[in-house]
């Protein structure tokens, strides 16, 4: 299977406890708020370990203007298709609990990391499940690897 085009893969999951749509600069204030309060939270969630990066110790400290340039990025590489980052949002507040990303794999067709913000961390379970179903019965890929969790043993 090849890579998805932007146009093919669903744009937003809804759930009565989350929201999921296309990450991107409209977001930056409550992303920001919400990543850069929960460091080592994000560090300590599976899939964000700085030994699976060779070393990125993402997330580190940026500017909210910083942060506006990378969901700039984040979403031009939703628009061609490249990679998609979901941010997650609560559904009654819209305020950003987390994010999703979903990127090529060379040991699947797609590899998949989340997280949620610390204040939030009961919720993580939750997300983790709720993609795993959508991205089985709404995305077309045939494998996903998601780092640290144990993808395959979700019905």
């Amino acid at each position: 299977m090849s890579w998805p085009a932007a146009d093919a893969v669903p744009r937003r999951l809804a759930t009565p406890d989350l929201v999921l749509e296309p990450l991107g600069p409209e977001h930056n204030t409550s992303d920001h708020e919400a990543w850069s309060s929960s460091i080592a939270h994000i560090r300590s969630t599976p899939g964000f370990s700085p030994e699976l990066w060779k070393g990125d110790d993402w997330p580190v400290p940026m500017t909210p203007e910083e942060n506006l340039a990378d969901l700039v990025q984040h979403r031009q590489e939703f628009d061609d298709g490249v990679a998609f980052a979901f941010t997650v949002l609560h559904p009654n507040t819209g305020a950003v609990i987390g994010c999703v990303y979903i990127d090529p794999d060379t040991e699947a067709e797609a590899m998949v990391r989340s997280w949620v913000r610390a204040d939030m961390a009961e919720r993580d379970d939750e997300l983790f499940r709720a993609v795993s179903a959508w991205l089985r019965t709404h995305w077309p890929f045939g494998s996903v690897r998601w780092p640290g969790r144990d993808y395959s043993s979700l019905p």
